[in-house]
This record gives C-alpha cells, structure tokens and sequence, in this order.
C-alpha cells in the first residue's frame, strides 16, 4: 500500500530558506570569493554584520538542455557569396567578447546586470571562518588529563552514613508499611465492625462462640501488624554522587602591543585589525571569551580595550616586559587546566638588542607550555633581532606561528594562514 506523509506544520517566516541554504551549497565557491571581495573594503566595525555580495551572471548560469528541430535540413541563406557547406569561419578581430565601454548609446538592445545576493550576519561570518580551525586544539584535548566534576545522581540502596537521607528513607518506610499492612488492616476492621455487631445481639451460646472466634482473628492480625518493622535496612536510601568529565570551554585571549615610537597610528590599526579578527575567530568555537590588552613600551601595563588602542603614552622598546606581565597574569588568573589560553603579539620588531634573546626564553620556559596558541605578527618589512630571535623558536614550537603584515590587504590571507584547518589549502 502506497503511504503519503503530508506535512501540515505551518510555515515560518523563512519559507524559502531550503531553497537558500541549497543555493549556497551549489555555489558556495563563488560566494565565498564574494565574501574576500567585500572583506577589502569593510572597516573593522563594520565586520560583524551582513553583506550585499554581487556574483557575475556567467558564475550562475546552468547547463540546459535544448531539443533540435532533427534530421537533415539545407538551408540558404540569402547575401552569402563567401561561404560553401564546410568552411570554417573565423573570428572576428575585433573582439567578440568583452565590451570595452567605449561608443555612442543605441535605442535598442537589452543586458542583464550582476545577480545581488544578501547574506546574513550569521552567514557572512560562516563563510568568512568557514576552513578556518583553532591550532592543537584536537590534539591537546585527547592529550591531557580530562577535568572532573561531581554531580548529584539520585539515590541508592548502598552508601556511607553521611550521605543517608532521612526523609527519603521514611517516605520509603510509610510506603512499604502501607502496602505490606494494607490488607491486614482492612480485614481487622471488618472483623471489629462483625464483633461489634454480635456484641448487640441477646446473649447465647452461639453468639458466645461466634465473639470469641472475632476476637481470636482479631488478636491474630494486630500481632500480624504489629511484627511489620518501622524501619527496614531495605527502606535505607542514600544520595549518590557520580563524577563527569567537564569539557574546556573557556578561553582567554591575550593581546599584546607594542606602544613605543617606532608604533605609528598605521603601525596600531593594522595590529587592531588582526585583534579583532581574532577576538571574532574565537568566540566561534567558546562560549565564555576573556580579553587581556598589555601594551609596553620599556614598560608593560594591563589596560582596557580603550586604552589599549588609544592611549598616547610612548616610549623605548622593551618586549619582554609585556611577555613577564603575561605570565604573571596567567598564573594568577588563568590556570592552563582550566582556561584555553592564546596569545597574540604585535610589533614593529624594534627592541633593545639585549632583551631579545630574554623574550625567547620566556615563551620556550614559561608561555608556550601554559598556550594552546602563540602568534605573532610583525607590522613591519625590516626584519630586526627580535624576527631573528623568534625564527628559531618557530622552529621548535608547533604552537608558535610569526608572519609579516605590512599593508591592511594582507590581514586576512596572513590570518588565514595562521589559522587554516589541517591540510586545507592556504
């Protein structure tokens, strides 16, 4: 027998979006290429919002089939004087393609503009972070000691005195009276209810035998209820506790800029740039996100995110100021058992010869074992000691990764490339 489904179930607002999502599905090529499009010219406020994205019409187009007239047909066509059946004809020299924009307007003729398509916020930033992946993640995961916690799991028969419940082990105790001497109780009523009736009647032989034959009943069950216990070891019930592993999902996010002289107003919006998308990489894969700006010059303060952009204070270059007040937060607030910790570094790469070699031990001995992930970003060309001294730790250090920025175009490939799944293409 043929069975239909009819799905009754009134239509929300999006009723097109099955039609939507396959859409995307079947060009998600093309889209996705109009996303880094209309990245170049956004501002960094402007990130985290939806987009009009325009995909030429050839992008779309689909192959059809068309049905031919068949068979053979000869056809004449007039003004011909060039041509025989078989001649190839050739292109014309003067392009046939692409129109050049140039000439004067015609009154005929018609064209077909670029398909506008509006994504979504939700969909833009899928789009945006769609190959993208946090570094180590997996691998550190099933590498560590899972976290336990414990969690109340009702009751049990079997456990220590101190988790006994009281009111749960007497609601079993009444319980398992009522049912046990239920029936003992209600036949001792009947047979108080018969006792008093032949206690009426006139006095006789067998009115005698017939109260002394109740009573012997009723004597039977009060001793049958009173043997039934008040409390039973099987009434006992304890509470139970079980432990569960917690998954990880808090994060910290640790940015840190270089504010000395050398740091222009271009120098601190490329590095901003890099930070926020980040800040928005990452609050797609942990549901709580802790931000910690430290800018230095010889010296290194935690500031707010204001500030930390902001400020006008500056000075000399001492790096590894930043990289010990990092370290000294981390272990005063952020335990690396509990926290996913990452680290992002900003700089001209301008330092004080003798600090550089400091820095580098630092992150060997006490941040890159505490970091899931450290990245730093130079928004300079010149490459300074600093550079040098941070090469040979990318060599060594899976969790540490260095590339150069030196123009706002570059912020999103070099970002991708930090952060590129396993064995995606850059």
């Amino acid at each position: 027998m043929l069975q239909q489904i009819i799905d009754r179930r009134l239509a929300g607002k999006n009723k097109s979006i099955g039609n939507r999502e396959r859409f995307l599905r079947r060009h998600h090529a093309q889209v996705r290429d109009a996303v880094r499009r209309a990245v170049d010219g956004r501002g960094i406020r402007d990130m985290e919002r939806g987009e009009d994205i325009r995909i030429p019409k050839k992008d779309i187009s689909e192959p059809v089939f068309g049905h031919g007239p068949g068979g053979t047909r000869e056809m004449v066509h007039p003004g011909n004087q060039e041509y025989v059946t078989g001649d190839q004809i050739e292109r014309p020299k003067g392009g046939g393609g692409k129109g050049s924009g140039k000439g004067e307007a015609g009154d005929s003729g018609e064209g077909e503009d670029d398909f506008v398509f509006h994504l979504t916020k939700e969909e833009f930033m899928q789009i945006f972070f769609d190959d993208l992946a946090l570094p180590r993640m997996t691998q550190t995961q099933l590498a560590e000691t899972p976290e336990w916690k414990s969690h109340r799991a009702g009751f049990v028969s079997d456990g220590t005195p101190s988790n006994l419940s009281v009111v749960r082990s007497m609601r079993g105790a009444i319980g398992r009276r009522l049912a046990i001497g239920a029936g003992s109780r209600g036949e001792l009523r009947e047979l108080e209810e018969q006792l008093a009736a032949v206690l009426l009647e006139p006095a006789s032989e067998l009115r005698d035998a017939h109260r002394d034959d109740l009573m012997l009943r009723i004597d039977a069950l009060k001793n049958r209820l009173s043997r039934i216990p008040y409390l039973d070891p099987i009434d006992l019930r304890f509470r139970s506790r079980v432990r569960v592993p917690v998954p990880t999902t808090k994060a910290v996010m640790f940015c840190l800029m270089d504010v000395s002289g050398s740091m222009d107003e271009a120098r601190k919006e490329l590095s901003k740039r890099f930070f926020i998308l980040l800040y928005l990489f990452l609050t797609r894969h942990y549901d709580k996100i802790d931000l910690v700006f430290i800018r230095h010059h010889t010296q290194a303060q935690e500031v707010d995110e204001e500030n930390f952009f902001h400020a006008r204070e500056t000075g000399g270059t001492v790096v590894s100021s930043a990289l010990v007040l990092m370290d000294e937060i981390i272990k005063a607030r952020y335990s690396p058992t509990e926290w996913n910790i990452y680290g992002a570094q900003a700089s001209d790469g301008d330092n004080w010869h003798h600090d550089s070699g400091r820095c580098r031990e630092i992150l060997t001995e006490s941040l890159l074992p505490a970091c899931r992930y450290f990245a730093y970003v130079q928004v300079a060309e010149e490459e300074q000691n600093l550079w040098e001294e941070y090469s040979r730790l990318q060599e060594s250090h899976p969790a540490f990764a260095m590339r150069k920025v030196t123009q706002a175009s570059q912020i999103y490939p070099v970002f991708r490339e930090l952060f590129k799944k396993e064995g995606a293409a850059a």
